[in-house]
């Protein structure tokens, strides 16, 4: 896999002596977000466990797997 302009977004620790002057907060309310997403896949069996042999019948799992979240957020909203 090879990711273009991608730039690390590591938290400091809260007991640090020295924190750093500048933290991208606006890029890690993204990460948190990409990693909320991949944790709620995962809740799906299929998804987890990687079941399907074809790249394409994963990814179709996958679309099944998010169209169920996105349902469910609107659902409860």
């Amino acid at each position: 896999m090879i990711f273009h302009c991608a730039v690390p977004v590591i938290p400091y620790r809260s007991t640090a002596k020295s924190k750093p002057t500048f933290f991208p907060k606006a890029l890690y309310k993204g990460r948190a977000r990409i990693e909320q997403a991949i944790g709620k896949l995962k809740r799906f069996k299929r998804v987890a466990l990687r079941c399907e042999k074809t790249k394409q019948n994963f990814s179709s799992i996958v679309a099944i797997a998010a169209g169920f979240i996105l349902i469910k957020s609107v659902h409860t909203a």
